[in-house]
């Protein structure tokens, strides 16, 4: 009863939109940087700074979470969809870093795809932030985050069989893989969004 006569916190819901949106312009970056393969410094450094701008926004959400007596929703729902998205940008960095890191000069197979897969499943959780104070559409949005993941799969599964068909080189492969790895950990990490989001609907029902 009193979680309804004290007025709760709305703001985690704008916070959600922040990262969210900060999530889809960093996997952008990303797509670009795979498929251009051209200014890798650059692109990575920009990519480095969308990451230093998440790891700002879940530390103010933290802080507003810890500070705030009534939420929206369970704190750990916030804290764990808060994780999830800071996660997606963390790989997407962690992905681009690796291609400086391991000096990478030629295109990756599957990498492009696997980024735009990636791009597609931010675009469908900004909408489900979007949705989230009333919960319209979310399960469609989750729906879309789980079949774009199965995709990625499918995309990672060839390219790697590919790179041990085709690459000669034992340490050249073993960087290529790390990498092409770090781009579908970001997919999963992003039906964990869709997993956290399907939770709260269920608590919600």
């Amino acid at each position: 009863m009193w979680r309804k006569i004290i007025p709760r916190e709305e703001k985690f819901f704008e916070m959600f939109n922040t990262m969210a949106a900060n999530a889809d312009a960093t996997v952008a970056l990303l797509v670009e940087m795979m498929e251009n393969f051209d200014n890798l410094s650059d692109r990575a450094s920009a990519i480095k700074g969308k990451e230093h701008l998440g790891d700002t926004q879940i530390h103010d959400l933290v802080r507003k979470l810890n500070s705030t007596f009534v939420t929206p929703m369970d704190r750990e729902d916030i804290h764990h969809l808060a994780s999830a998205i800071d996660d997606i940008i963390d790989l997407a960095d962690a992905a681009a870093n690796k291609v400086i890191l391991f000096d990478i000069h030629g295109k990756i197979h599957g990498a492009p795809e696997l980024a735009r897969i990636l791009k597609l499943q931010t675009v469908q959780i900004c909408k489900a932030m979007q949705a989230l104070p009333d919960q319209r559409r979310l399960l469609e949005q989750c729906i879309e985050i789980h079949r774009l993941e199965n995709e990625g799969d499918r995309v990672f599964q060839e390219a790697i069989g590919r790179l041990f068909k085709e690459e000669t080189d034992p340490i050249h492969l073993i960087k290529l893989k790390e990498t092409l790895e770090a781009l579908e950990r970001a997919t999963d990490t992003c039906e964990d969004v869709a997993n956290v989001l399907e939770g709260i609907m269920v608590k919600n029902a």
